[in-house]
């Protein structure tokens, strides 16, 4: 189905960034192996509507503009130009990816390898059924993007245009005086309780299970469990061991109780925004001084401090929450035009 050549970029520190240039590709495990937009100089180009695969990682991406990519990636470019748009190539790709689970950095992937990979396709009178794949793959799309534009409606987040309040914020930001509070003066510290996880059925109920995981918030699971281990959400979590910093919306169970919670002392900017804040400023503060060798506790974040903006000497929550609600439109603005175009 496909012819299979290789990139020719052995080192990636030579590539110039340019917004004219073209999309450079490689192996990565995310945003579809996209790095950034280079200049293309005298490598090797490959037309788009092909497929990627990293050769350590065995990761297939469809590539739907032209790029260039690394020694470390093999394109395959269709024969007889089945491949005519991006639902046939997502569709595709998703049915070789099945199909590499045995690749990776023990077993690398070579063309002689992949020539001997076997896919599998639906078929309409003995033919591939290219058409089915792209219904298929646009209705999925569809339905995707339904879910999505609901989620932006229900969450009043379709609005993406900033105040003039918000954009004086970010104006500002640079100048914006920060201070050193002793954590203990603006949060109440208390750990967590502990539910093991041997004693829990993963996705038994609506409550998170929260772990010191970076990933998903630190939720691990949803559970059912007994109310009286609950701990009240509307706080800043931090993985005891790992010193992962979270905002925790809802209540929720713990997997450890050297696990913390940090609840705003003044309830009256106890708001998701603000605390959004106030995490990355935990972070921020702390980060460099706990690890998984040398962990956080409740007894020696009495003494720690937090670097927070001020007015008159005091935390500035109000401009806590008007930067955070900025950053949310800026973020979210890309999201609610792919939506409005599709």
């Amino acid at each position: 189905m496909f012819d299979i050549s290789r990139g020719n970029i052995s080192n990636q520190k030579e590539l110039i960034t340019d917004s004219l240039g073209i999309s450079f590709i490689a192996q990565n495990d995310d945003n579809n192996g996209f790095v950034d937009i280079v200049k293309p100089h005298n490598h090797k180009q490959f037309k788009g509507n092909s497929l990627i695969v990293g050769r350590q990682t065995g990761i297939v991406y469809y590539q739907e503009k032209d790029f260039i990519t690394t020694d470390g990636v093999l394109v395959l470019t269709a024969k007889n130009d089945f491949l005519k748009n991006k639902h046939i190539g997502l569709a595709i790709a998703s049915s070789l990816n099945k199909k590499m689970y045995s690749f990776g950095y023990n077993n690398t992937v070579s063309a002689e390898k992949l020539n001997k990979v076997k896919i599998q396709l639906p078929i309409k009178n003995g033919k591939i059924d290219f058409e089915f794949m792209e219904s298929f793959i646009a209705e999925l799309e569809a339905e995707h993007i339904a879910k999505l534009e609901t989620y932006l409606l229900a969450t009043g987040l379709k609005n993406y245009n900033l105040t003039a309040e918000e954009q004086q914020v970010l104006n500002d930001f640079e100048k914006m005086q920060f201070e050193s509070f002793n954590v203990i003066d603006v949060f109440n510290v208390k750990n967590t309780k502990n539910i093991l996880s041997r004693d829990i059925i993963e996705n038994s109920g609506k409550t998170p299970y929260l772990c010191a995981s970076a990933e998903n918030n630190a939720v691990s699971s949803y559970i059912s469990f007994d109310e009286k281990q609950l701990d009240k959400g509307n706080c800043v979590f931090i993985g005891g061991k790992t010193f992962v910093v979270t905002y925790q919306e809802k209540d929720f169970y713990s997997n450890d109780s050297h696990n913390l919670v940090l609840y705003l002392k003044n309830a009256e900017y106890r708001s998701k925004l603000n605390q959004l804040y106030l995490a990355t400023c935990i972070n921020k503060s702390l980060g460099h001084k706990y690890s998984w060798g040398d962990s956080i506790s409740n007894r020696k974040i009495q003494t720690d401090k937090v670097s927070l903006p001020t007015e008159n000497k005091q935390p500035n929550y109000a401009i806590m929450e008007t930067f955070i609600s900025a950053i949310q439109k800026l973020i979210i603005k890309d999201v609610v035009l792919y939506v409005d175009r599709k």
